[in-house]
């Protein structure tokens, strides 16, 4: 006698509900990887070289001279709004740091502990918002351009 035959439809009725219900509580047990991090990181450290980037001579990059710092706007994205304060120093980004970005739930703080700061890398390299997309935080990487962006242009007019 095979358990599924056709003329015992409850009992494949009741496997079947078995099966499902088995491998829904399979599912929801998985928890997801973290990987060790400081919770709340929201900036990187200033990069410790700032000279060899330059080709010599007085070419600056603005207008202004001294230090100047400068809050980009605050872009909503689909998991917070981010917003970012810039730090220029003749002309030159040497500091970027995130004022709001998204911390409302573990995953968010999971997501932008590593995303802020490569972020942040990234832009003090490029010297500007044409910077690559955090894979796994396209939402911030996107805010976190358009609010470094409004920040270097209100530092440029």
């Amino acid at each position: 006698m095979h358990t599924l035959r056709k003329n015992r439809p409850l009992r494949r009725i009741v496997l079947a509900s078995a099966a499902t219900v088995s491998g829904m509580v399979m599912l929801l047990s998985l928890k997801p990887h973290i990987t060790p991090t400081v919770a709340g990181v929201a900036t990187s450290p200033v990069p410790s070289s700032s000279s060899g980037a330059s080709s010599g001579g007085t070419g600056s990059s603005g207008s202004a001279t001294g230090t100047r710092t400068l809050t980009g706007d605050s872009v909503q994205t689909r998991y917070g709004p981010v917003q970012l304060r810039i730090t220029l120093k003749n002309g030159k980004l040497t500091d970027v740091t995130a004022v709001t970005y998204p911390q409302e739930n573990p995953r968010d703080e999971q997501i932008n502990s590593y995303a802020i700061p490569q972020l942040t890398r990234e832009a003090l390299t490029a010297q500007s918002a044409d910077i690559d997309t955090v894979s796994g935080a396209t939402y911030t990487s996107e805010g976190y351009r358009q609010s470094l962006q409004s920040a270097l242009d209100s530092a440029s007019g």
